[in-house]
């Protein structure tokens, strides 16, 4: 045993170096069969594998440790470089990086369990020793994988996104797709959920002391990270700070589509802020024209101030057809011509149309007395000629209301509250 801090550490009156060193074959053996018992990933691992390159890991990270204990100091810039390098070479083998980081807490184990059952209570002093340099080999060892480890993934991650985004080009453009598919190494799904969004701001970009690009680049990478881990697979995504297009893999065509509506939710979760989403479920040989319907959906609602969540065709029937370019749209745009100027009342049109025609209902959302409101639609039917609390008058008010916001180029509608 040392009697100070000097190295080498002894155990049981021979240095702690030289033991290990001497049983490094057997160590070796200890600790890929403790790596096949304790770590799932090893126990299904080809017999190759295991005594070939986890051996070879195995090894290296004992030497490794070794030749630390033997010159008393933490691990050298080359042996960091080393291990970074392996753990590299193991990411990009589909290895999980807790397996990786297991060879060395496993093997660090095997080694203190090995020298610490000759020691008594003389070596006191070096156990305590031999444990500090222990922890700062850890410290250095798993910052050194988690290095390795981040160097692959971003490689594999720009790789996977670029094929991932020559995907998204095919199936948009109508190419073959079969070349892409092969490089990703994934099965083209029977059908895509289309998805066109529009992204609202989240509450920092209007925040007069928060750089408002940083904040809206931090709403779109926390949206992009639940899509990563989208469970229906992998996602196909267009996006920037305002919204864009996701292509979610379906294998099959029913379902209610209550999944879409939580995972809608879970986004704007995610990045604080309102989504209003339109879908199209679709075949990949449907995706353009699918792209299609759904922006003009998601405009449609947007447009007609819907509230955030998701719309399908079917909840956007009238409105989609009255917003479609026709000689009839133009018309009944211009039945509202006369009160463009007085977004109080279109805004209480609005109101009175989306709150099923309740007065009181209607006064609350815009924040005035329910008299208010029946003056308001009393002078724009004396206006317009469109009296909404007419019945025969409701569905051509409801249709001139969605023609004005398809002819008006500014966010229409969301100025008439």
């Amino acid at each position: 045993m040392t009697t100070d801090n000097a190295l080498p550490l002894e155990l049981g009156g021979m240095p702690v170096h030289r033991r290990l060193t001497d049983a490094l074959p057997a160590l070796v053996t200890t600790v890929v069969e403790r790596l096949m018992q304790e770590v799932p990933p090893y126990r299904t691992s080809p017999g190759e594998q295991l005594h070939g390159e986890v051996l070879d890991l195995v090894h290296q990270t004992i030497r490794t440790f070794v030749s630390v204990l033997r010159a008393g100091r933490e691990p050298e810039a080359d042996d960091l470089v080393a291990l970074r390098r392996s753990a590299t070479l193991r990411a990009e083998a589909g290895l999980p990086a807790d397996a990786v980081t297991s060879v060395h807490h496993v093997g660090a184990q095997a080694c203190l369990d090995f020298v610490a059952r000759d020691a008594d209570p003389s070596d006191l002093h070096d156990v305590f020793a031999l444990y500090r340099i222990v922890l700062a080999y850890m410290r250095h060892t798993c910052a050194a994988v988690a290095a390795g480890y981040a160097d692959a993934y971003r490689v594999l991650s720009a790789e996977e996104h670029d094929l991932r985004r020559s995907l998204l080009s095919a199936l948009l453009d109508s190419t073959p797709v079969d070349p892409v598919v092969g490089r990703i190494g994934m099965r083209l799904p029977s059908h895509y959920q289309v998805v066109s969004l529009a992204l609202g701001a989240h509450p920092d970009e209007s925040d007069a002391g928060v750089d408002t690009d940083v904040a809206a680049r931090r709403k779109l990478r926390r949206l992009r990270a639940v899509l990563d881990v989208c469970r229906q697979g992998p996602v196909l995504s267009m996006l920037t700070v305002d919204g864009g297009l996701v292509l979610i893999p379906r294998d099959g065509s029913g379902g209610s589509g209550a999944w879409l509506d939580a995972l809608v939710d879970n986004w704007m979760r995610a990045a604080g802020a309102d989504v209003v989403a339109a879908t199209v479920l679709t075949e990949p040989d449907g995706v353009p024209a699918a792209v299609r319907l759904a922006h003009e959906l998601r405009h449609v609602a947007v447009t007609a101030v819907r509230p955030p969540g998701v719309y399908r065709l079917d909840d956007l029937l009238l409105e989609y057809q009255f917003s479609r370019p026709t000689p009839a749209r133009e018309q009944l745009a211009q039945l509202l011509a006369p009160v463009a100027e007085r977004p109080d009342l279109l805004g209480t049109l609005r109101a009175y149309l989306d709150g099923g025609l309740n007065r009181r209902r209607t006064a609350t959302a815009m924040g005035v007395h329910p008299n208010t409101v029946d003056y308001r639609l009393r002078r724009l039917a004396v206006l317009t000629g469109l009296d909404a609390t007419r019945p025969e008058h409701l569905l051509i008010a409801r249709a001139a209301l969605t023609a004005r916001d398809a002819t008006t180029s500014c966010a229409p509608g969301r100025g008439d509250r």
